[in-house]
């Protein structure tokens, strides 16, 4: 079976979306790590009023750097944005990302992903997969 010569510009914008979608996912995985680490925001306003809240987030190591991988996700997004089209980019990168939000929800925060949110992540895959080609 010969496979088909896959070129240059296939790597690149596949290098490009994957860029965006590993660092959105990092990015929201650990802002969602850091508010579990925190605790209810609601109950520590109550206890220490809105400065204790906002000292909670900000005294929080896991939160900047939840903040620091969605700013280069923004950043990767533009710098697709501007060498792919926007009928790509887009969908891929939003439609993957919510797979990659799915693996790390279940292994990294260990939530429960139900069935239904797999088939999903299965059909958004197939979705990118037509949408490419």
């Amino acid at each position: 079976m010969i496979l088909p010569v896959v070129s240059r510009d296939f790597w690149i914008a596949t290098g490009m979306i994957l860029a965006v979608v590993c660092t959105s996912s990092t990015g929201e995985i650990l802002t969602a790590a850091a508010m579990k680490s925190i605790g209810d925001l609601d109950e520590i306003r109550e206890q220490s009023g809105m400065a204790g809240a906002i000292r909670a987030v900000i005294t929080c190591p896991l939160f900047f750097c939840g903040v620091f991988f969605l700013a280069l996700s923004f950043f990767s997004l533009l710098f697709a944005l501007n060498h792919l089209s926007l009928g790509l980019v887009a969908p891929a990168s939003a439609s993957l990302t919510l797979v990659t939000n799915a693996i790390g929800a279940k292994f990294f925060l260990k939530e429960n992903v139900d069935r239904r949110r797999w088939i999903a992540a299965i059909l958004v895959c197939i979705g990118v997969y037509f949408l490419a080609h």
